[in-house]
């Protein structure tokens, strides 16, 4: 399987960039899209990377933010026929706390989910995309304490809850070598996120894990914890950047070595 960064955070060329993701994958003669970054700018470096959105016959978002989901619209415009995978627990409903009494609206451009039903599909549990492809979701308890460190938070009934991140889902394939893992943000901790595929699929190997460790915000320390608890997981190579912030995967690169790569748009992974 290859895969291509269609625009990250960073850039090394001429290809635009932004704060948000989006990744082209093809897989066994398949074509998929993970998330659409935070404008129609993907679509742009799509044409430049010799990507045909038409083609694509998956789209999946990997959480209810807008840096992932709000180029949703112009996907849609690009191509006719794909769905997009939700989980059923993504909604427009995704905030970040600003201070004690602020909170602003960071999730997926509001009527997108009602516009685009038709296109839209919603999946629950250990969901099989295609054949050696997988959508899983959360299986960690007590999410909400990270994401109160990180100031994420849901609406529900008028109400700010600490996000439980029900709305976020691994993309997992099986290849000859291993299973490789997708999770844009890992607002879940990546170390909870690899423990959770394993443990969905005792019998495979994992080698890889690429996304953003949503660190930008983060003490050192913890950062440094995090790179501990990775390391334990065994696995053998990390893509990574968005989220992560440049302090942050410095300290990774530090704590990891050579398993540890920098994301950026334009990049093409081969596994």
């Amino acid at each position: 399987m290859i895969a291509k960064v269609l625009i990250d955070n960073i850039t090394k060329n001429d290809l635009l960039s932004e704060w948000g993701l989006s990744f082209y994958i093809e897989y066994n003669g398949h074509k998929i899209l993970l998330d659409t970054g935070a404008s129609g700018n993907f679509a742009e470096n799509a044409k430049q990377l010799g990507v045909n959105l038409e083609e694509i016959e998956y789209g999946v978002l990997s959480h209810a933010h807008y840096d992932h989901a709000d180029g949703m619209p112009t996907f849609f415009w690009e191509n006719k026929t794909a769905k997009f995978y939700l989980r059923k627990g993504a909604g427009e409903n995704c905030y970040g706390k600003k201070n004690l009494f602020m909170y602003k609206y960071n999730g997926i451009q509001q009527g997108t989910l009602e516009n685009y039903a038709d296109r839209i599909e919603y999946v629950e549990g250990d969901y099989e995309l295609l054949e050696g492809v997988y959508l899983i979701p959360h299986k960690t308890q007590g999410l909400e304490s990270i994401a109160k460190k990180v100031d994420l938070y849901i609406k529900e009934n008028g109400k700010m809850f600490p996000d439980d991140f029900a709305h976020e889902q691994s993309l997992v394939f099986d290849t000859p070598k291993g299973l490789v893992v997708f999770n844009s943000c890992s607002h879940g901790g990546a170390d909870n996120i690899i423990t959770e595929v394993a443990a969905t699929f005792p019998d495979k190997e994992i080698i890889a894990f690429i996304g953003g460790f949503h660190l930008y915000k983060s003490p050192e320390e913890d950062v440094r914890a995090l790179a501990e608890r990775v390391k334990e997981t065994g696995i053998k190579r990390i893509i990574t950047g968005h989220c992560t912030g440049d302090e942050a995967f410095a300290v990774l690169k530090e704590e990891l070595g050579d398993i540890v790569e920098q994301m950026y748009t334009g990049m093409e992974m081969e596994f």
